[in-house]
């Protein structure tokens, strides 16, 4: 049975990713800080969901679940227990989706994300490096498209002109993890999340915030006056794109990279991938309200906002690539995806 290290698996994507990987039949250890960015009595929820009691949770204690599968509570930046971890677990893959999320809160604390997403993640590629992990998953997201203009974004468009930090880490992500993947021969595939939403989601993303909202009669803030548009991505869409990827292993290319205009590109030698992983059908954010009142059966009282520092206008994925390398195909629309979602909050938060 193949080991697998799910990073952040208190978080939204990592909770699902590792109940799909239970399911599948693989043997999963999940790690996550559990930090205050937001609600930890969410995060606890979901590792319930996952079979762990959050009253037998403590730092670098391996606790184990009914079914077998593990989770530890560590930092990323924490080097020293991060290779212990690996050194005792020899793990076969890593599914790393840990690190310190949302645009607007790096214009507040910088140095958690260069701390997490930088450190964090140069801690994770030594250890996958030192103990021969057979291929390292990683998140990295839209934002790193930036000021580009074209649309449908592709991943071979320039992604030099990030606008927040945030994008900025994850860029570097992209960097680090092609040198590591050249210089140890390190099979690694970054996928570029765009907009992922659903069930279990977080407290600082846009349908959790205006699901609440509406609810309580508040007025909910909408940016550009509401002249946005958004590539809204499902999470089972996602975890299912996750988990295919996990055994497409990609082996490098026997053309000269010389010839290659960018890391995207199929031309690198290095055994390493990037993918967009999107719905690509972007939906207008008014649209996206209306269909959440709908949902609700509530009109939404909306506050128009200027366009803030970090956001950008629009994304839309091109999702050829990964289309063509595990047959990806997106399937939930954003209707059925927000009634799923409502279908949740109302029950998780009783309203």
């Amino acid at each position: 049975m193949s080991k697998v290290l799910v990073t952040g698996n208190a978080g939204f994507i990592g909770m699902h990713t590792f109940n799909r990987l239970v399911n599948e039949g693989l043997q999963v250890i999940g790690l996550d800080n559990i930090n205050e960015y937001y609600d930890i009595n969410l995060k606890y929820g979901r590792l319930k969901e996952q079979g762990f009691n959050p009253g037998e949770i403590s730092y670098g204690n391996l606790l184990s679940s009914d079914t077998g599968n593990a989770f530890i509570k560590l930092n990323l930046e924490d080097k020293e227990s991060i290779l212990k971890l690996f050194s005792d677990q020899k793990f076969d893959y890593v599914v790393h989706l840990a690190a310190q999320a949302g645009v607007r809160y790096s214009l507040k604390s910088p140095d958690t994300y260069i701390e997490s997403n930088i450190k964090g993640f140069l801690n994770v590629l030594e250890a996958c490096r030192k103990f021969k992990v057979k291929h390292l998953i990683y998140a990295s997201s839209s934002s790193v498209y930036g000021l580009n203009s074209k649309i449908p974004f592709k991943e071979s468009h320039p992604t030099e002109h990030p606008v927040s930090l945030y994008a900025a880490t994850k860029k570097a992500d992209e960097l680090m993890a092609h040198s590591y993947s050249y210089l140890y021969d390190l099979p690694v595939t970054g996928l570029r999340f765009f907009t992922v939403y659903g069930p279990w989601g977080r407290p600082d993303m846009a349908l959790f915030k205006f699901t609440k909202n509406i609810l309580e009669d508040s007025p909910i803030d909408v940016y550009n006056n509401g002249d946005m548009r958004r590539d809204f991505t499902y999470i089972d869409d996602i975890v299912t794109g996750i988990y295919h990827v996990i055994e497409k292993i990609p082996s490098g290319s026997s053309k000269q990279e010389t010839d290659a205009t960018d890391l995207a590109s199929d031309q690198s030698t290095a055994p390493f991938a990037l993918y967009n992983i999107g719905n690509s059908n972007p939906v207008k954010l008014m649209d996206f309200i209306r269909a959440l009142e709908d949902s609700l059966g509530k009109k939404a009282k909306i506050n128009f906002m200027p366009l803030q520092p970090g956001d950008v206008v629009s994304t839309y994925a091109d999702v050829e690539n990964l289309n063509q390398s595990i047959g990806y195909v997106p399937e939930v629309d954003v209707e059925k995806g927000i009634t799923e979602f409502v279908k949740w909050y109302q029950k998780y938060y009783r309203v």
